[in-house]
């Protein structure tokens, strides 16, 4: 037997090191893992070393390892590190592979292995996410295998797992539990319960403070919070969960948790990225209304942000993505042709006081900057108006205009309410450039063809406008428009100008 393995109190069979060295034209066993760890990178490589059976080998050595002495724990580890390597590419795509690895109880061998190091102190986070990524492997094989590894880790070995903290293993764990709920739909219900979000919320946790690099999270986090609808219970489940209470007495002013703006981040980005993809209910857009009417109280004490999303302040993290998030729920409708379940949503929170809320933010923001600078009154240093509050980040404005932008698009009921609340001025008001909102200008015009498409009566009110020369209007011509009246209608609307 090779003296690499003499350290084993359960030592590696002759005829498992016989099979590995001659697969791999190796007699040290550490270079044989890695030399076929190469070759089962390929297609032709996976297949060819399934019919030499060097799967069930390597199982036998990752066995062994688990009830071997630990006086030599850097080279258990790193026999155990290359094994679980190797059984990853065996199982990449490999059906025969994936097959062995199922009857051969691989899923339990593996598990045993992620258990233990994520009971330790000082758990190996490389080995953790080898063995998680042998398992995602063997999960897209189907239902079977699924059903094997969900059996294992749910719902404790999810819990530890998710409780390394570490890039490394949430991006793979995440994998894992999408793969297999989405295989079984049903699962994805009892990530929903009362046991299940102790699973989600420290994944959730994990990304927050270690961050994630692929998108198992995100799609995790669609499937749970948007599509299912959970978003309430999984947002007051991370309510300064496990926080010391020092932390949370200085926190309790924002009324939210790190954790719970993370989430509304990663969900505005869903939202951003796949607006066409993802249907947000009634329930969820309702939910996120109420977010943002709770955090509105930031605005009390916030001072002119310097930098956009996010922007280092929970509150006004909360603030600006639950607003981002409502922007893209009512943008829904105008990339899928206006259909009548985006519709519902658009007009429930038109019905819960959307388009008076954000007419009232907008007038208590301090104008922007190029009409601040004409207004002259009321001042301090820093060159606000004392009765005004500033954008809290850069954008906020920006926001605020392009939501109502969304909500009046071709929906004159929005558009009325804009005019019976004295609104017209203000978005008109909003059409000009702002250094602390990129694109303001390009969304107001937006917002203000909106506002004036197929509407006579917001034409005419906008057509007044300029014939008084209210000092508060921006020059319409300035935005590369202008007001024509119909001479035989008598009717105004907004045109660009030649």
């Amino acid at each position: 037997m090779g003296g690499d393995t003499a350290f084993l109190e359960h030592p590696i069979s002759e005829d498992t090191l016989q099979l590995l060295f001659e697969a791999s034209n190796s007699s040290n066993m550490e270079k044989s893992l890695e030399i076929l760890i190469q070759n089962a990178k390929s297609d032709s490589g996976r297949l060819e070393l399934a019919s030499k059976r060097i799967l069930p080998a390597v199982l036998n050595i990752v066995h062994s390892l688990t009830h071997a002495s630990h006086h030599h724990h850097h080279q258990h580890n790193h026999i155990l590190c290359l094994s679980f390597k190797l059984l990853r590419n065996l199982c990449a795509g490999e059906a025969a592979n994936q097959d062995s690895f199922l009857e051969l109880d691989g899923v339990a061998v593996v598990c045993s292995v992620l258990r233990s190091e994520a009971a330790c102190s000082g758990p190996d986070h490389g080995l953790v996410r080898w063995g998680l990524q042998v398992l995602a492997n063997v999960s897209l094989a189907g239902k079977q295998h699924q059903c094997a590894i969900w059996k294992e880790l749910y719902l404790d070995g999810f819990v530890s797992l998710a409780r390394l903290h570490t890039k490394e293993t949430c991006d793979p764990l995440c994998m894992v539990i999408y793969t297999c709920c989405d295989g079984n739909p049903e699962w994805f219900k009892r990530l929903s319960s009362e046991d299940g979000w102790f699973v989600m919320a420290e994944i959730v946790r994990t990304a927050s403070s270690a961050s994630f690099g692929e998108d198992w999270l995100k799609l995790l986090l669609s499937r749970i919070c948007l599509e299912e609808s959970q978003l309430p219970v999984l947002f007051s489940k991370l309510q300064f969960a496990d926080v010391p209470k020092v932390e949370v007495a200085e926190s309790k002013d924002d009324h939210f948790s790190f954790e719970q703006a993370f989430l509304l981040r990663i969900l505005s980005e869903i939202l951003n990225e796949r607006h066409k993809d993802v249907t947000v209910s009634k329930d969820v857009a309702l939910f996120v209304f109420g977010i943002f009417k709770n955090s509105i109280g930031v605005l009390e004490h916030a001072t002119r942000g310097k930098s956009g999303l996010p922007s280092g302040f929970v509150g006004v993290d909360v603030l600006g993505y639950s607003l981002t998030i409502l922007r893209d729920i009512c943008a829904q409708d105008g990339v899928r042709g206006n259909t009548e379940d985006s519709n519902d949503v658009v007009d429930a929170l038109l019905s819960y006081g959307l388009i008076e809320l954000l007419l009232y933010l907008l007038e208590a923001l301090e104008p922007p900057a190029i009409i601040r600078k004409g207004l002259k009154q009321c001042e301090n240093q820093d060159g606000a108006s004392c009765s005004f509050k500033p954008c809290p980040y850069k954008g906020f404005r920006r926001d605020i205009v392009a939501l109502i932008g969304n909500c009046v698009y071709r929906r004159k009921h929005a558009q009325d309410e804009i005019r019976h609340r004295n609104g017209i001025l203000l978005l008109l008001q909003q059409c000009v450039t702002d250094e602390d909102n990129p694109f303001l200008r390009e969304w107001g015009i937006w917002s203000v063809r909106n506002m004036l498409e197929g509407n006579d009566e917001n034409q005419k009110v906008v057509a007044e406008l300029e014939i008084q020369g209210s000092a508060d209007v921006p020059e319409i011509t300035s935005l590369g428009l202008r007001v024509e009246v119909d001479q035989r209608t008598r009717r105004a609307k907004l045109v660009n100008i030649p």
